[in-house]
C-alpha cells in the first residue's frame, strides 16, 4: 500500500537522502518517493504505518515537518460525488435499510399485536450480520480503509481485522436474543468509539471512503455514516433501559 504525506524543508539532494535514510529504519517502509517541489511523499509500506511513527523517525532532523494529506489509495471521493446525485451515491446503503426495516417490521408483528422491542432487537440483528458480511467480502481492504480514520484502528490494525468479527457476533446474539444485557453493553461501548473517528473525520472535512460496506461499495464519509452509528447507539441505550 502507498500514503501520501507532506514534508517540509527538504531543498536539495541532501535532505532527501537524510528523510529517506531516516524513514527507511522503519520495518515495513518498501521505497519513499520525494518531490522536492512539493513536498509530497510518497511512502510504500506491506502494511499501515501510523503517521506519529513516521513523524518519531524524523525527530533527529527537526528541519523536516511531516504531515498527513489525502492518502493515494483512497479515491477522490469529492470529485465523484459531484458527478452523482445523493441518492445514487447512497443507494446501496438505503437499500439495505430498507430490508433490514422490512424484515424486522415483520418480525415485530409476529403476535397479535406490535411489538417495538423484537423489532428493534431484530434490526439490530440484522444491521450487524449484512455489515459484516459486506466487510468479510475485502477483509483486507476494509482494514486498510478503517485504518485511516478509526482511532482503535489507527493505534493497531490488528483491530480492523477483528472489527467484522465482532459485527458478526453481535449479530447472532440478537438474532437469537443471547445474554442481552451484555450484547447491548458491548454494542453501545463498541459503537461509542466507532463514532468517534467518524466524528473528527467528517468535522475536519476529511474526503475518504467510508468503511462501513467494507471495500466493496465507494462510499464517501458523511454525516450518513454518523447517523449509523448513532442509530445503534441510541437503540442499545434504549434497550438496555428497558432491561435495567
Amino acid at each position: 500500500m502507498t500514503h501520501s504525506y507532506n514534508i517540509t524543508g527538504i531543498t536539495c539532494g541532501s535532505c532527501e537522502k537524510k528523510v529517506k535514510n531516516a524513514l527507511t529504519k522503519i520495518a515495513d517502509i518498501t521505497n519513499i518517493e520525494i518531490d522536492r517541489t512539493t513536498g509530497i511523499t510518497n511512502i510504500h509500506m506491506n502494511k499501515h504505518i501510523s503517521t506519529e511513527a513516521l513523524k518519531s523517525a524524523l525527530l533527529e532532523y527537526p528541519k523536516y515537518q511531516l504531515s498527513e494529506i489525502a492518502p493515494t489509495p483512497v479515491l477522490p471521493l469529492a470529485i465523484e460525488e459531484e458527478a452523482k446525485s445523493w441518492l445514487a451515491t447512497y443507494k446501496p446503503l438505503l437499500f439495505i435499510f430498507g430490508y433490514i426495516s422490512l424484515v424486522s417490521v415483520i418480525a415485530g408483528n409476529a403476535d397479535a399485536a406490535f411489538n417495538t422491542w423484537d423489532a428493534m432487537r431484530i434490526f439490530m440483528a440484522g444491521f450487524f450480520l449484512v455489515f459484516s458480511f459486506f466487510k468479510f467480502l475485502d477483509l483486507d481492504g476494509f482494514a486498510d480503509s478503517y485504518s485511516m480514520y478509526d482511532i482503535m484502528a489507527k493505534k493497531t490494525k490488528v483491530w480492523g481485522y477483528t472489527y467484522p468479527f465482532v459485527e458478526l457476533l453481535l449479530g447472532v446474539a440478537f438474532a437469537t436474543g443471547f445474554q442481552p444485557v451484555t450484547t447491548n453493553i458491548v454494542t453501545f461501548i463498541v459503537m461509542s468509539v466507532s463514532i468517534i473517528g467518524v466524528l473528527q473525520s467528517v468535522f475536519n472535512k476529511r474526503q475518504i471512503k467510508c468503511a462501513c460496506l467494507g471495500a466493496v461499495f465507494n462510499l464517501p464519509m458523511s454525516t450518513v455514516t454518523i447517523i449509523e452509528d448513532a442509530l445503534m447507539i441510541v437503540m442499545s441505550a434504549l434497550m438496555l433501559l428497558r432491561m435495567i
